[in-house]
């Protein structure tokens, strides 16, 4: 269903995804975007993370060249906005938006969940929907303590070797991560394990995300 949304199979995509923080973007849709691309040569990925350290920006591009490199081309941009800050950086966070919706007219829009609990997330989801009014979006999950994964509705069946480099690529390029009880590879993997039960997926593994609304 997600592909019939995207247009003809096969043909180049135009993709803007955002995350607030440097792994976000890989925790939520990382499986997606390497089934997208694979399946989508050619494509163009505009990515885009709002909160960064030094350390953590080298992480984020680290990571975003070997999640996007099956690109045709691809755009990485890493912002430097205070982390659980968000919300009273509001006018400022906003400004990036509209200078982003200059320069990309995406047919995919991958964002944070607005019913995320981080205020952080929130407010990425938020600005998302108030800039992007004419485009797809899907809105990611984020496992953590939280307990707000709720009840997404749209699944991508993700082949197992997607899901296994999703992983392997999270726990090699986030080493600031480690210490993170919440940052280890069978919490990432047991939520496609569940996600790929409820869609009954092939091969066991999907994500999940919340699609308020799909044009036809």
């Amino acid at each position: 269903m997600l592909t019939a949304s995207l247009g003809k199979p096969a043909a180049p995509l135009s993709i803007l995804c955002l995350g607030a923080h440097a792994d976000d973007i890989e925790i939520g849709a990382g499986g997606t975007l390497l089934r997208l691309l694979a399946e989508h040569p050619g494509s163009t990925v505009h990515w885009v993370v709002f909160a960064s350290t030094p350390e953590r920006e080298a992480e984020a591009r680290a990571s975003a060249g070997e999640f996007l490199a099956a690109c045709a081309k691809s755009v990485v941009q890493v912002h430097a906005f205070r982390e659980s800050f968000f919300p009273y950086s509001g006018a400022a966070i906003k400004e990036r938006f509209e200078s982003l919706k200059e320069v990309v007219a995406p047919e995919l829009v991958v964002t944070h969940h607005v019913g995320d609990r981080h205020q952080d997330h929130r407010a990425i989801a938020e600005l998302t929907w108030n800039t992007f009014r004419d485009h797809l979006i899907i809105e990611y999950e984020i496992p953590k303590y939280d307990g707000d994964l709720g009840q997404p509705n749209l699944f991508v069946p993700l082949r197992e070797d997607f899901a296994r480099r999703k992983v392997d690529l999270l726990m090699r390029n986030f080493p600031s991560q480690a210490a993170r009880r919440w940052f280890r590879p069978e919490i990432f993997e047991s939520l496609m394990r569940l996600r790929g039960i409820e869609c009954n997926a092939l091969e066991g593994f999907a994500e999940a995300f919340h699609a308020r609304k799909q044009t036809w």
